[in-house]
């Protein structure tokens, strides 16, 4: 298992990394950099002797963070920035039909589990709506309603 960024190696992060309660003096929970943050390699270790995790020091918020490998890519890398990331609710803003059957209708509630980037490519999502997981392209998708938790919404009488 060999590191695939050096120090002082300018890097990007892809996904929003959350404070999982090993961050002192913040909530867990609380977002400690945003997708598309890039930083410097300052330090490098391992977890559980199977993941490599890197020290980044994002300097435009001065704020030193553990980041896994599977999160980060080169800061020269192509990169296009996503409207949602995982675990954020979202509605299809379309009817979403799959072999003619409607599988999400259009404002059916979802959550996505999965960005998935290619380079030069629409980005698509893995999203669970009810009874069904679909990949679906971000053009057909709208962030959720504020009314969009309960079975009519909580915002309906």
């Amino acid at each position: 298992m060999l590191p695939t960024y050096d120090y002082g190696d300018e890097v990007r992060v892809t996904r929003n990394v959350r404070n999982d309660g090993t961050f002192p003096g913040i909530d867990t929970g609380t977002l400690l950099v945003r997708r598309g943050s890039t930083g410097h390699v300052t330090g490098i270790g391992t977890f559980l002797q199977d993941q490599i995790i890197y020290t980044v020091h994002f300097l435009d918020i001065d704020r030193m963070v553990g980041c896994r490998e599977e999160e980060l890519i080169r800061a020269d890398a192509p990169w296009t920035p996503s409207l949602f990331e995982s675990r954020e609710k979202v509605e299809a803003a379309r009817h979403l039909v799959v072999g003619g059957v409607a599988r999400a209708p259009l404002g059916s509630a979802g959550e996505v589990l999965r960005v998935l980037r290619d380079e030069g490519a629409e980005i698509l999502y893995d999203v669970i709506f009810p009874g069904h997981v679909l990949r679906v392209p971000e053009s057909a998708l709208r962030p959720a309603s504020p009314c969009a938790d309960g079975p009519r919404g909580p915002c309906e009488p």
